[in-house]
Protein backbone atom coordinates (compact mmCIF):
# COMPACT_ATOMS: atom_id res chain seq x y z
CA UNK A 1 0.00 0.00 0.00
CA UNK A 2 1.40 3.35 -1.33
CA UNK A 3 2.49 5.69 1.63
CA UNK A 4 0.40 9.26 1.85
CA UNK A 5 2.86 12.14 2.67
CA UNK A 6 1.69 15.69 3.10
CA UNK A 7 4.33 16.41 -0.39
CA UNK A 8 1.32 14.09 -2.45
CA UNK A 9 -1.38 15.90 -1.09
CA UNK A 10 0.47 18.46 -2.85
CA UNK A 11 2.36 20.96 -0.11
CA UNK A 12 6.12 20.28 -0.16
CA UNK A 13 7.68 21.10 3.30
CA UNK A 14 10.90 21.44 2.44
CA UNK A 15 9.95 23.86 -0.88
CA UNK A 16 7.96 26.17 1.48
CA UNK A 17 10.57 26.32 4.10
CA UNK A 18 12.93 27.56 1.22
CA UNK A 19 10.45 30.01 0.46
CA UNK A 20 10.27 31.45 4.17
CA UNK A 21 13.72 31.73 4.26
CA UNK A 22 13.84 34.70 1.68
CA UNK A 23 11.55 36.89 3.79
CA UNK A 24 12.99 37.82 6.40
CA UNK A 25 15.45 40.27 4.37
CA UNK A 26 12.30 41.72 2.84
CA UNK A 27 10.89 42.43 6.06
CA UNK A 28 14.32 43.63 7.59
CA UNK A 29 14.60 46.29 5.13
CA UNK A 30 11.29 47.77 6.29
CA UNK A 31 12.25 47.81 9.90
CA UNK A 32 11.30 50.87 11.72
CA UNK A 33 12.52 51.97 15.11
CA UNK A 34 8.89 50.32 17.10
CA UNK A 35 9.90 47.17 15.24
CA UNK A 36 11.06 44.39 18.41
CA UNK A 37 12.42 41.46 16.52
CA UNK A 38 11.48 38.26 17.17
CA UNK A 39 12.88 35.42 15.29
CA UNK A 40 10.32 32.93 15.05
CA UNK A 41 8.19 34.24 16.75
CA UNK A 42 4.14 33.61 16.59
CA UNK A 43 3.26 37.22 16.01
CA UNK A 44 4.77 40.74 15.35
CA UNK A 45 5.73 43.02 18.47
CA UNK A 46 5.91 47.16 17.78
CA UNK A 47 6.57 49.27 20.33
CA UNK A 48 3.88 52.41 20.37
CA UNK A 49 6.51 54.85 21.99
CA UNK A 50 9.84 54.49 20.23
CA UNK A 51 9.75 57.51 17.88
CA UNK A 52 7.54 59.78 19.73
CA UNK A 53 5.79 60.00 22.89
CA UNK A 54 1.96 59.94 22.10
CA UNK A 55 -0.81 61.21 24.45
CA UNK A 56 -3.77 59.98 23.64
CA UNK A 57 -3.39 57.29 20.86
CA UNK A 58 -5.92 55.94 18.66
CA UNK A 59 -4.92 53.15 16.35
CA UNK A 60 -6.13 52.81 12.93
CA UNK A 61 -6.43 49.88 11.11
CA UNK A 62 -7.58 49.01 7.89
CA UNK A 63 -7.44 45.72 5.59
CA UNK A 64 -7.86 44.82 1.87
CA UNK A 65 -6.78 42.73 -1.28
CA UNK A 66 -6.03 43.31 -4.73
CA UNK A 67 -8.72 42.09 -6.39
CA UNK A 68 -8.63 40.87 -9.68
CA UNK A 69 -6.07 42.76 -10.98
CA UNK A 70 -3.83 39.66 -9.68
CA UNK A 71 -5.53 37.68 -12.33
CA UNK A 72 -3.86 40.75 -15.23
CA UNK A 73 -0.48 39.81 -13.08
CA UNK A 74 -0.49 36.21 -13.64
CA UNK A 75 -1.19 36.41 -17.82
CA UNK A 76 1.42 38.84 -17.58
CA UNK A 77 4.06 36.89 -15.68
CA UNK A 78 4.54 39.77 -13.64
CA UNK A 79 4.46 40.05 -10.14
CA UNK A 80 6.92 42.42 -8.45
CA UNK A 81 4.43 45.31 -8.03
CA UNK A 82 1.22 43.77 -7.37
CA UNK A 83 2.14 43.79 -3.53
CA UNK A 84 2.45 48.03 -3.81
CA UNK A 85 -0.99 47.43 -4.61
CA UNK A 86 -1.77 45.78 -1.91
CA UNK A 87 -0.12 48.04 0.69
CA UNK A 88 -1.25 51.24 -0.91
CA UNK A 89 -5.23 49.58 -0.82
CA UNK A 90 -4.97 49.18 2.88
CA UNK A 91 -2.37 52.14 3.96
CA UNK A 92 -4.37 54.88 1.90
CA UNK A 93 -7.44 54.26 3.33
CA UNK A 94 -6.00 54.72 7.21
CA UNK A 95 -4.51 58.03 6.06
CA UNK A 96 -8.07 59.20 5.29
CA UNK A 97 -8.15 59.33 9.21
CA UNK A 98 -4.71 61.32 9.30
CA UNK A 99 -2.84 58.05 11.12
CA UNK A 100 0.77 57.54 10.48
CA UNK A 101 1.07 54.22 9.10
CA UNK A 102 3.23 51.74 11.77
CA UNK A 103 3.08 48.03 10.34
CA UNK A 104 1.84 46.14 7.67
CA UNK A 105 1.39 42.63 7.74
CA UNK A 106 0.52 40.14 4.40
CA UNK A 107 -1.44 37.15 3.78
CA UNK A 108 -0.37 34.84 0.55
CA UNK A 109 -2.64 31.95 -0.24
CA UNK A 110 -0.56 29.67 -3.09
CA UNK A 111 -2.00 26.82 -4.86
CA UNK A 112 1.45 25.04 -4.97
CA UNK A 113 4.87 25.90 -3.28
CA UNK A 114 6.76 28.37 -5.22
CA UNK A 115 9.46 29.92 -3.53
CA UNK A 116 10.32 32.64 -6.93
CA UNK A 117 6.73 33.48 -6.87
CA UNK A 118 6.54 34.18 -3.01
CA UNK A 119 9.61 36.13 -3.15
CA UNK A 120 8.45 38.34 -5.88
CA UNK A 121 5.08 39.28 -3.98
CA UNK A 122 6.39 39.48 -0.69
CA UNK A 123 9.26 41.90 -2.50
CA UNK A 124 6.30 44.19 -4.22
CA UNK A 125 4.50 44.02 -0.41
CA UNK A 126 8.13 45.62 1.28
CA UNK A 127 8.64 48.28 -1.49
CA UNK A 128 5.07 49.60 -0.52
CA UNK A 129 5.66 49.31 3.15
CA UNK A 130 8.91 51.34 2.23
CA UNK A 131 6.51 54.11 0.53
CA UNK A 132 4.44 54.12 3.55
CA UNK A 133 6.85 54.09 5.90
CA UNK A 134 5.10 51.39 7.69
CA UNK A 135 7.12 48.08 9.15
CA UNK A 136 6.50 45.14 7.04
CA UNK A 137 5.83 43.05 10.98
CA UNK A 138 5.17 39.32 9.69
CA UNK A 139 2.58 37.73 7.81
CA UNK A 140 0.97 33.81 6.29
CA UNK A 141 1.63 32.00 3.51
CA UNK A 142 -0.81 29.26 3.00
CA UNK A 143 -0.45 26.76 0.93
CA UNK A 144 -4.00 25.37 -0.96
CA UNK A 145 -3.98 23.15 -3.75
CA UNK A 146 -7.51 21.97 -3.42
CA UNK A 147 -8.55 25.37 -3.46
CA UNK A 148 -6.53 27.23 -5.89
CA UNK A 149 -5.81 26.06 -9.19
CA UNK A 150 -1.95 25.73 -10.47
CA UNK A 151 -0.68 29.24 -11.27
CA UNK A 152 -3.42 30.99 -8.98
CA UNK A 153 -2.95 33.00 -6.31
CA UNK A 154 -4.71 35.47 -3.30
CA UNK A 155 -3.32 38.43 -1.58
CA UNK A 156 -4.75 40.35 1.39
CA UNK A 157 -2.74 42.96 3.43
CA UNK A 158 -3.40 44.47 7.25
CA UNK A 159 -2.83 47.78 7.85
CA UNK A 160 -1.65 49.17 11.47
CA UNK A 161 -1.55 53.20 12.18
CA UNK A 162 -1.74 55.92 14.63
CA UNK A 163 -2.90 59.42 15.40
CA UNK A 164 -3.47 61.29 18.64
CA UNK A 165 -7.59 61.29 19.70
CA UNK A 166 -7.78 64.87 19.21
CA UNK A 167 -5.98 65.25 16.20
CA UNK A 168 -7.94 62.34 13.87
CA UNK A 169 -9.32 63.54 10.46
CA UNK A 170 -13.20 63.37 10.94
CA UNK A 171 -15.32 65.72 7.86
CA UNK A 172 -18.46 64.71 9.95
CA UNK A 173 -17.53 67.69 12.48
CA UNK A 174 -14.74 69.08 10.10
CA UNK A 175 -16.38 70.01 6.88
CA UNK A 176 -17.78 73.00 6.34
CA UNK A 177 -19.20 75.30 3.95
CA UNK A 178 -17.02 77.43 1.87
CA UNK A 179 -13.92 74.39 2.71
CA UNK A 180 -12.28 73.81 -0.50
CA UNK A 181 -11.37 70.46 -2.28
CA UNK A 182 -8.15 69.50 -3.55
CA UNK A 183 -7.77 66.51 -6.14
CA UNK A 184 -4.69 64.61 -5.80
CA UNK A 185 -4.05 62.57 -8.94
CA UNK A 186 -4.27 58.99 -9.11
CA UNK A 187 -1.48 56.56 -11.08
CA UNK A 188 -4.29 54.49 -13.06
CA UNK A 189 -6.67 52.23 -12.22
CA UNK A 190 -4.74 51.87 -8.82
CA UNK A 191 -6.62 48.56 -8.13
CA UNK A 192 -10.27 48.84 -8.70
CA UNK A 193 -13.20 47.71 -11.06
CA UNK A 194 -10.35 45.34 -12.98
CA UNK A 195 -13.32 42.89 -13.66
CA UNK A 196 -14.77 45.52 -16.11
CA UNK A 197 -11.13 45.96 -17.17
CA UNK A 198 -10.91 42.88 -18.04
CA UNK A 199 -13.84 41.91 -19.66
CA UNK A 200 -13.41 44.64 -21.89
CA UNK A 201 -9.69 44.45 -22.83
CA UNK A 202 -9.22 40.89 -22.87
CA UNK A 203 -12.82 39.64 -23.44
CA UNK A 204 -14.28 42.01 -25.78
CA UNK A 205 -11.11 43.91 -27.75
CA UNK A 206 -8.62 40.69 -27.82
CA UNK A 207 -6.07 41.90 -26.67
CA UNK A 208 -3.13 40.63 -24.80
CA UNK A 209 -0.99 41.80 -22.10
CA UNK A 210 2.14 42.31 -24.55
CA UNK A 211 -0.05 44.42 -27.10
CA UNK A 212 1.21 47.85 -27.78
CA UNK A 213 -1.39 50.85 -27.02
CA UNK A 214 -0.55 53.40 -29.29
CA UNK A 215 -2.38 56.20 -27.70
CA UNK A 216 -0.47 55.28 -24.33
CA UNK A 217 2.39 54.71 -25.89
CA UNK A 218 3.45 51.13 -23.74
CA UNK A 219 1.87 47.54 -24.07
CA UNK A 220 -1.46 46.46 -22.10
CA UNK A 221 0.62 44.99 -19.56
CA UNK A 222 2.52 48.43 -18.78
CA UNK A 223 -1.05 50.13 -18.33
CA UNK A 224 -3.12 47.84 -16.88
CA UNK A 225 -0.37 46.78 -13.83
CA UNK A 226 1.11 50.04 -12.88
CA UNK A 227 1.14 50.61 -9.60
CA UNK A 228 -1.20 51.98 -6.80
CA UNK A 229 0.04 55.27 -5.68
CA UNK A 230 0.57 55.61 -1.92
CA UNK A 231 -0.09 58.91 -0.21
CA UNK A 232 1.79 58.59 2.85
CA UNK A 233 3.78 61.44 1.91
CA UNK A 234 1.11 63.51 0.47
CA UNK A 235 -0.51 63.06 3.04
CA UNK A 236 2.34 64.05 5.57
CA UNK A 237 2.83 67.37 3.09
CA UNK A 238 -0.70 68.34 3.39
CA UNK A 239 -0.24 68.40 7.28
CA UNK A 240 2.83 70.54 7.30
CA UNK A 241 0.83 73.42 4.95
CA UNK A 242 -2.11 73.22 6.31
CA UNK A 243 -1.43 72.71 10.02
CA UNK A 244 -3.49 69.57 11.68
CA UNK A 245 -6.30 71.29 12.43
CA UNK A 246 -6.95 72.83 8.67
CA UNK A 247 -6.73 69.08 7.33
CA UNK A 248 -10.50 68.76 7.67
CA UNK A 249 -11.60 65.37 5.37
CA UNK A 250 -9.41 62.94 3.30
CA UNK A 251 -11.31 60.91 0.91
CA UNK A 252 -9.38 57.86 -1.02
CA UNK A 253 -11.07 57.23 -3.99
CA UNK A 254 -11.74 53.81 -4.77
CA UNK A 255 -14.46 50.86 -6.17
CA UNK A 256 -17.33 53.43 -6.04
CA UNK A 257 -15.84 56.73 -7.97
CA UNK A 258 -15.35 59.79 -6.73
CA UNK A 259 -19.42 60.36 -5.41
CA UNK A 260 -19.50 57.40 -3.36
CA UNK A 261 -16.30 57.52 -1.45
CA UNK A 262 -16.39 61.06 -1.14
CA UNK A 263 -20.03 60.86 0.16
CA UNK A 264 -18.53 59.14 3.00
CA UNK A 265 -16.65 62.13 4.93
CA UNK A 266 -19.01 64.84 4.78
CA UNK A 267 -21.55 66.00 7.61
CA UNK A 268 -25.14 66.08 7.23
CA UNK A 269 -26.40 69.26 5.13
CA UNK A 270 -23.10 69.93 2.98
CA UNK A 271 -22.74 69.49 -0.57
CA UNK A 272 -19.71 68.99 -2.20
CA UNK A 273 -19.43 70.64 -5.56
CA UNK A 274 -17.12 69.53 -8.16
CA UNK A 275 -15.93 70.82 -11.48
CA UNK A 276 -15.54 68.42 -14.32
CA UNK A 277 -13.47 70.96 -15.64
CA UNK A 278 -11.19 71.42 -13.19
CA UNK A 279 -9.17 68.13 -14.55
CA UNK A 280 -7.92 66.07 -17.73
CA UNK A 281 -9.31 62.91 -17.62
CA UNK A 282 -6.17 60.57 -18.09
CA UNK A 283 -5.35 58.84 -20.91
CA UNK A 284 -5.80 55.21 -20.18
CA UNK A 285 -9.75 56.12 -18.81
CA UNK A 286 -10.46 57.29 -22.00
CA UNK A 287 -8.80 54.19 -23.61
CA UNK A 288 -10.62 51.79 -21.93
CA UNK A 289 -13.56 53.73 -22.16
CA UNK A 290 -13.65 53.83 -26.28
CA UNK A 291 -12.34 50.04 -26.53
CA UNK A 292 -15.59 49.14 -24.64
CA UNK A 293 -18.25 51.62 -25.66
CA UNK A 294 -18.35 52.21 -21.35
CA UNK A 295 -20.64 54.83 -20.67
CA UNK A 296 -19.47 58.09 -18.74
CA UNK A 297 -21.98 57.47 -16.23
CA UNK A 298 -20.65 53.79 -15.67
CA UNK A 299 -16.99 54.60 -15.80
CA UNK A 300 -17.07 57.53 -12.96
CA UNK A 301 -19.31 55.28 -10.72
CA UNK A 302 -16.40 52.33 -10.98
CA UNK A 303 -13.01 54.24 -11.46
CA UNK A 304 -11.31 56.88 -9.62
CA UNK A 305 -11.19 58.81 -13.24
CA UNK A 306 -7.59 59.93 -12.56
CA UNK A 307 -8.60 61.61 -8.73
CA UNK A 308 -6.69 59.07 -5.76
CA UNK A 309 -7.39 61.21 -3.02
CA UNK A 310 -9.54 64.30 -2.09
CA UNK A 311 -8.32 66.70 1.18
CA UNK A 312 -10.88 68.92 2.14
CA UNK A 313 -9.26 72.68 3.88
CA UNK A 314 -10.19 76.43 4.49
CA UNK A 315 -10.05 78.45 1.60
CA UNK A 316 -6.99 79.93 3.29
CA UNK A 317 -5.22 77.00 2.95
CA UNK A 318 -6.07 75.84 -0.15
CA UNK A 319 -3.44 77.07 -2.41
CA UNK A 320 -0.77 76.41 0.08
CA UNK A 321 -1.99 72.49 0.07
CA UNK A 322 -2.35 72.52 -3.37
CA UNK A 323 1.26 73.46 -3.85
CA UNK A 324 2.31 71.11 -1.22
CA UNK A 325 1.00 67.77 -2.51
CA UNK A 326 1.64 68.62 -5.96
CA UNK A 327 4.66 67.06 -7.84
CA UNK A 328 6.27 67.31 -11.45
CA UNK A 329 4.43 64.00 -12.82
CA UNK A 330 1.28 64.44 -10.75
CA UNK A 331 0.19 68.36 -10.25
CA UNK A 332 -3.27 68.62 -7.80
CA UNK A 333 -6.18 70.58 -8.61
CA UNK A 334 -8.78 72.81 -6.76
CA UNK A 335 -11.16 70.78 -7.56
CA UNK A 336 -14.65 72.31 -6.00
CA UNK A 337 -15.26 73.28 -2.87
CA UNK A 338 -18.20 72.73 -0.12
CA UNK A 339 -21.84 74.09 0.01
CA UNK A 340 -24.68 74.10 2.25
CA UNK A 341 -26.96 71.41 0.94
CA UNK A 342 -30.58 72.05 0.00
CA UNK A 343 -33.56 70.04 0.47
CA UNK A 344 -33.48 66.64 -2.06
CA UNK A 345 -30.32 67.88 -3.12
CA UNK A 346 -27.37 65.25 -3.62
CA UNK A 347 -24.19 64.86 -1.48
CA UNK A 348 -21.93 65.41 -4.39
CA UNK A 349 -22.21 67.04 -7.51
CA UNK A 350 -20.10 66.93 -10.40
CA UNK A 351 -20.37 69.72 -12.82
Amino acid sequence: MTELTYRSAGVDLELYEQAMQKLPRLMQRTFTPGVMELPGGFAGLFRLNAERQWKDPVLVSGTDGVGTKIKVAIHAGRYSTIGIDLVAMCVNDCLCLGAQPLFFLDYVALGKDDPILLEQLVSGVSDGCRQAGAALLGGETAIMPDLYAAGDFDMAGFCVGVAERDELVDGRFRVQPGDVLIGVPSSGFHSNGYSLVRKVVFEHAKLTVDDTVQELGCTVGDALLKPTRIYADTVAAARKAAGVENLHAIAHITGGGIADNFERVLPKQTQAVIHRSAWQIPAVFQWLQKLGNVAESEMFSVFNMGIGLILVVPESSAKAVQTAVSTQEYPAVILGEIRSQEAEEPTVVVE
